[in-house]
């Protein structure tokens, strides 16, 4: 038992020295260049725009799974009797209605 408690103990020491020694590092960077402890501010990630062929996709699943007749009229209220008729700057107004017509039921 006492082996075990001197190895914790030489684990404690060696953690302690391995903190210091990266404290004197990461001062020893700063001091080098200043703005190496300011992280860089984050790109926000823009979707992929959505295609015909993917909301095609989506609505051809979803009228396999029997919401032929919802799509329709999801088509009509954007002013189209088919997909492709729908304006692209719809297709996400379009797709968050069908989610919403597949969660419904």
């Amino acid at each position: 038992m006492n082996e075990i408690a001197n190895a914790i103990n030489e684990l404690r020491t060696a953690a302690t020295t391995i903190t210091r020694l990266s404290d004197l590092l990461y001062a020893e960077l700063l001091a080098v260049d200043p703005n190496a402890g300011q992280t860089e501010t984050p790109v926000p990630e823009t979707a992929p725009a959505l295609t015909l062929e993917a909301v095609r996709a989506i609505l051809a699943e979803k009228s396999r799974d029997g919401h032929t007749a919802k799509i329709r009229a999801l088509l009509q209220k954007y002013g189209a009797t088919k997909l492709s008729s729908v304006d692209p700057a719809n297709y996400k107004a379009l797709l968050m209605d069908v989610e919403e017509l597949t969660n419904a039921t």
